[in-house]
């Protein structure tokens, strides 16, 4: 009777019915799954769209930009500097930092290495290697040496060249404002960031740029100088000391790889502020002196020689806003002294150094903007003293 008491409890109808149910939860479920593949799918999707737009974008101003007359400064406003923000430019530039150095076919090397040389108008005849098939690779061209005595490092001036390349500004930095072109500016304490080299752990945050300016205490008659190098592809890429002069401190900003051709510098403004670079900072004979390495797009990495721990353009960076900071020392004692001249680090394709100095207010730059210059040529030098 039990038996089938049980047996009519789970009778055909209630046995249909639950099975019902297990089917419509297991549709549901399916469709639940195929809802969040859909959605993951359309992320993708959209994500690509994104990168896409913002790369098309930003290539077509880099374009129309590139080409403006220098006279004629055009800034870009805040959305168009976002959405040319958003381009995947440093996972743009780790690729080809690594297909520069893939090794190439001894038969391929002249001819694709030549075609760069071609596009770019490298001088072949200054290189202490001109053969193209000695070259591994095109990151092994980009740092090519040069034959000796092609450059002479001018003994009379304070103030050398640092690299070959084109003057792309100089001049006075006023209210703590520097310019990148004529009529673009961008912050020095942006581009500095805190004085902690002077044991000034203040927060500059809350500084105007005028006040930023004034801590750096400057001697009395003296002013806070700049000058602007842009190397371009085929210019030789390693640089040198600019001065005689002691680094004491580096600091590292990952920051953006946005390029820093001279369109791009008259159209962004702040552009140095948002890229990577490496701001070494130090001493010379007239007081607080430093040389700045900016990275660009396709900047595969910046090397300082002296600067071992140093690494740019990495994937492990996160923040960009994150600054790395170090002392230099060598052996037992605070900096390490460089003259006019030494080898001081290489770029894996052209971009900016920036040298921003304390000089007395009779200092003299003897070079123009827009200017081709070659390392070790004179930039400057404290009228009637120096050349005494």
């Amino acid at each position: 009777m039990n038996h089938l008491l049980n047996k009519s409890r789970f009778g055909p109808g209630i046995i249909n019915s639950c099975l019902k149910c297990k089917i419509r939860q297991s549709l549901l479920i399916s469709q639940s799954e195929v809802h969040t593949v859909q959605r993951s799918k359309s992320k993708v999707k959209w994500r690509w769209i994104t990168i896409g737009t913002a790369t098309f974008g930003g290539i077509s101003y880099y374009i129309y930009f590139q080409f403006q007359p220098a006279d004629q400064p055009k800034v870009a406003n805040k959305s168009t500097v976002t959405l040319y923000r958003k381009m995947p430019l440093k996972m743009m530039s780790r690729a080809w930092g690594t297909i520069n150095n893939l090794e190439l076919p001894v038969v391929l090397r002249r001819p694709l290495i030549g075609l760069y040389v071609w596009m770019f108008d490298c001088k072949l005849n200054e290189a202490a290697d001109p053969d193209l098939r000695n070259y591994k690779n095109l990151g092994e061209f980009f740092r090519r040496t040069l034959k000796p005595g092609v450059r002479t490092v001018n003994a009379d001036h304070d103030l050398t060249s640092p690299a070959d390349g084109r003057i792309l500004h100089y001049g006075i930095c006023k209210n703590g404002i520097l310019e990148q072109v004529k009529g673009v500016t961008y912050s020095l304490k942006g581009f500095l960031g805190p004085l902690t080299w002077r044991g000034d752990i203040d927060d500059v945050n809350n500084l105007s740029d005028e006040e930023y300016h004034q801590k750096l205490k400057l001697k009395p008659g003296h002013e806070l100088y700049h000058c602007v190098v842009y190397l371009a592809p085929g210019d030789y890429h390693r640089f040198h000391s600019a001065s005689d002069w002691k680094i004491s401190y580096r600091r590292h900003f990952p920051g953006d790889l946005l390029s820093v051709s001279p369109g791009i510098a008259r159209w962004i403004e702040g552009l140095f502020n948002f890229n990577e670079r490496v701001v070494y900072a130090g001493t010379w004979k007239h007081g607080f002196f430093s040389y700045t390495a900016v990275g660009a797009t396709n900047v595969g990495s910046i090397r300082i020689y002296c600067d071992e721990e140093l690494t740019t353009n990495h994937r492990d960076h996160g923040d960009r806003n994150n600054v790395r900071d170090a002392c230099i020392i060598e052996g037992t004692e605070m900096g390490k002294s460089f003259q006019k001249g030494d080898m001081f680090g290489e770029f894996n394709l052209g971009s900016t150094i920036v040298l921003i100095f304390e000089a007395p207010r009779n200092f003299e730059f003897k070079v123009q903007t827009g200017q081709k210059v070659s390392y070790g040529q004179p930039l400057g030098y404290n009228r009637h003293v120096d050349l005494l």
